[in-house]
């Protein structure tokens, strides 16, 4: 199994690169005819929320919307697929900042009780707890 990059899956969405992307889409392509799989980490989902939030200015609902399109394609693996399922769903109705979102839900899918954060925005999130 292969592993994608951040810039791959920005290629993809954005098409700022008309030449990096048509490869994008001929990988897809083949990785679709092939039946093979694309590793996504965790890492290249939070690097892509940034990414896209700071770099593109894409609204908060459109990043929900393409990550959610992305866990639907049958050629892409994410690791902690279920975490980021479950952060998809959360971050349509929290309006906590989005890769903190993450953070908490990669922790509840590792049994972590809490998040330990002087992050004072994020301490209203029910898994950080505020380090006083």
């Amino acid at each position: 199994m292969k592993a994608l990059d951040t810039n791959i899956l920005v290629r993809f969405l954005t098409n700022d690169d008309e030449k990096q992307a048509k490869k994008v889409y001929a990988l897809f392509k083949q990785a679709e005819q092939s039946k093979e799989t694309l590793f996504v980490p965790q890492l290249v989902v939070l690097e892509l929320i940034w990414v896209l939030e700071s770099a593109y200015q894409v609204s908060r609902k459109h990043i929900i919307d393409v990550i959610g399109g992305l866990l639907l394609m049958s050629i892409l693996q994410f690791e902690n697929q279920h975490a980021i399922q479950q952060w998809c769903q959360a971050a349509q109705k929290n309006k906590a900042d989005l890769s903190d979102l993450l953070i908490a839900y990669t922790a509840k899918a590792n049994q972590c009780s809490t998040v330990l954060t002087f992050d004072k925005k994020a301490a209203n999130v029910d898994v950080f707890e505020l380090v006083k």
